[in-house]
């Protein structure tokens, strides 16, 4: 099993992160943590250093923070991210978020810096890493216009069924379920109707725990791969196996 994505570099880990890794590493395969920002892409380069060949690096810029960035600092998260291009499984998280920006001004520049990860993974032909909470559509209409972005990822989709349809006609775009789908049900409903062929797992941890007293973790995303399989009635080792193989395709590890 895979968590494709989250965020144990936060201070949330500080006190007990070689405990949560050790935890992951008796029950995955691998950990992919993605950056929300230059200071953040930083550290998880230096985690995926410390801990070679099961945690890995994405870089990215989280779009809530996004929309506060100065053009000195975008340049500069770029430009480390360009240079680090070898060392990354993906791009991301980028995107765009509505549903906790409703102001139009702060939506379109979102998406103008969007856009300038888009241009960024299309050119070197990374995988995308999207975070495009209540956008999803929108989101898709923007990436379908690009043809050498090798993968795409709707981390912890959410959208609708006709969107998740869509999305499940290109081979190489993804959808991504956490622990959310323990208790969520209208994430429980989605499910149902999405081919193992085109899930990704994930915990987005510290976020997405079973309540909202606890921290998640990424051993947690062992709960989603059985929803998964309990939802759509196949034993747990065939989702644990093609979730996996989708995971190592799309990040080649």
């Amino acid at each position: 099993m895979i968590d494709t994505h989250c965020h144990i570099d936060f201070e949330e880990y500080d006190k007990d992160r070689n405990e949560i890794i050790t935890r992951a590493k008796d029950k995955l395969d691998a950990v992919i943590v993605s950056g929300i920002g230059y200071e953040s892409n930083k550290g998880v380069l230096e985690l995926s250093n410390e801990y070679k060949n099961f945690i890995y690096p994405s870089f990215g810029y989280h779009p809530v923070s996004s929309q506060k960035c100065s053009e000195e600092e975008l340049k500069l998260t770029h430009s480390h991210l360009i240079e680090n291009l070898d060392d990354i499984v993906a791009i991301g998280e980028v995107g765009m978020d509505y549903y906790y920006v409703k102001d139009k001004a702060l939506r379109e520049k979102q998406k103008e810096i969007f856009l300038t990860f888009i241009d960024i993974a299309n050119e070197y032909e990374k995988p995308l890493l999207m975070h495009v909470r209540d956008c999803e559509k929108k989101a898709l209409n923007i990436v379908e216009e690009y043809d050498n972005i090798p993968y795409v990822v709707f981390h912890c989709y959410s959208g609708s069924k006709k969107t998740a349809k869509r999305i499940m006609n290109h081979d190489n775009y993804f959808m991504s379920f956490s622990t959310m789908l323990c208790y969520s049900e209208p994430h429980q409903e989605l499910i149902r109707n999405i081919s193992l062929d085109n899930i990704l797992t994930e915990t987005d941890s510290p976020y997405l725990a079973m309540t909202k007293e606890e921290r998640n973790e990424p051993v947690n995303v062992v709960n989603a791969v059985k929803k998964i399989a309990e939802i759509q009635n196949k034993d747990v080792e065939t989702v644990d196996r093609v979730t996996t193989d989708n995971a190592r395709k799309v990040f080649e590890i």
